[in-house]
């Protein structure tokens, strides 16, 4: 199985995962849920220990400019993640008078409630928050860099060569199992599917933006970096798909890592940028969460306007950033926010949950592919600038 490509094995996971969903009695899916849980908790462990192990020790490589080039990324991600929600809007505002006429508001159930269960109740807490991570990588990787001192820095690059180790021995040969096992449970759990087939128009507009979006990402990248955009996308599918599976951009770090390299990013700006836009960049997550907003708020009958929805957007893109890097998080996130200022009630959320979960994964996968475009063109504002060595 090795000698195929990953790209190979995660689709092959992916097909095994339906047709096995659909024939499997709830035993043999059990039986796969539980090892997701072990593979899924010990990946929410290992997750913060490489946000740390490669973003510190790339900031910390790079010397002086290093906290400059890493303010540029996340403006950078953050307008991405704006002009994202405000393209859904625009789309949405026009399309759904007419692909959504005769629909009304209708309760859904959480389909994640119709999951099977593992035999076992695992939780392997990880040793500190995504966020806690973050933080504590940018402040040693810029004190790294501004002490000039090799000491801690030989540590930490000792300490990211465990972490490759980790993944490249052990995550990504499991990550197929853990995609066949979610898409198992998901197909013979019915729900997810019977969402998506009332609301198929609205996903089909959906992804037609994601891919629409992705192709204007890298078509900025490939213009700044004299390569073909679409050569480059292709570049990145093995992480479109890996995130299809897993449904989680920081479990799939390590695969847009390595093919994020090979669109030809810098090691040592890959190191830092991927973990970071991981969490920060949520392009794809919010043209979904747009637009099923959007979607609700249509079928409920309530008036949409720009002025709602852009200060809504401004504060989602911020929001979002807290929100853990697992299935479902970017909605659960802006519960409060689709609440307080959009005026959602019980039965508005409960939809959007729904509907946000019942195609998660397109939007995760729309994330983790735009990183690779976003660590391009900052590696092109570093090579033009020489804002780093």
């Amino acid at each position: 199985m090795k000698r195929f490509g990953l790209l190979f094995r995660i689709i092959i996971a992916i097909a095994l995962g339906i047709i096995v969903g659909i024939i499997a009695n709830d035993w043999f899916i059990r039986l796969f849920a539980t090892f997701n849980d072990i593979f899924g908790g010990f990946l929410s462990f290992i997750i913060p220990l490489i946000i740390l192990g490669f973003i510190a020790p790339g900031i910390g490589y790079m010397g002086k400019g290093a906290g400059k080039l890493l303010s540029i990324t996340a403006l950078i991600a953050y307008v991405s993640t704006i002009c994202a929600g405000i393209v859904a809007f625009i789309a949405a505002s026009n399309l759904y008078p007419t692909i959504l006429s005769g629909q009304s508001l209708t309760m859904f159930d959480d389909p994640s409630g119709a999951l099977l269960e593992g035999f076992l109740d695992f939780e392997l807490h990880p040793p500190f928050e995504v966020i806690t991570a973050l933080i504590l990588a940018f402040v040693l990787g810029i004190g790294m860099a501004a002490l000039k001192s090799d000491a801690l820095l030989n540590i930490f690059h000792d300490f990211r060569s465990i972490v490759e180790l980790v993944i490249n021995k052990m995550i990504i040969p499991l990550l197929p199992f853990h995609i066949f096992g979610i898409f198992a449970n998901m197909t013979h759990a019915g729900q997810v599917a019977s969402i998506l087939k009332v609301f198929a128009v609205v996903f089909v507009m959906i992804i037609l933006l994601h891919i629409l979006y992705l192709i204007v990402q890298y078509t900025i990248a490939g213009t700044l970096s004299k390569q073909n955009p679409f050569r480059m996308l292709k570049t990145m599918l093995p992480a479109y798909f890996t995130a299809l599976g897993t449904q989680s951009s920081a479990a799939t770090i390590p695969v847009t890592l390595d093919h994020t390299k090979k669109i030809k990013v810098k090691g040592n700006v890959a190191d830092f940028t991927i973990p970071l836009l991981a969490n920060v960049h949520l392009s794809g997550s919010t043209i979904t969460l747009l637009s099923c907003a959007t979607a609700v708020l249509f079928l409920q009958g309530e008036p949409i306007a720009f002025g709602d929805i852009f200060p809504f957007l401004l504060v989602l893109g911020v929001t979002m950033i807290a929100a853990p890097g697992v299935p479902g998080g970017a909605v659960m996130a802006s519960i409060g926010l689709l609440e307080s200022m959009l005026g959602f009630g019980p039965t508005m959320v409960s939809l959007m949950i729904a509907l946000y979960l019942a195609q998660d994964s397109l939007g995760t996968a729309c994330n983790v592919t735009g990183d690779g475009a976003i660590s391009s063109i900052t590696n092109s504002i570093n090579n033009r600038w020489g804002i780093t060595k």
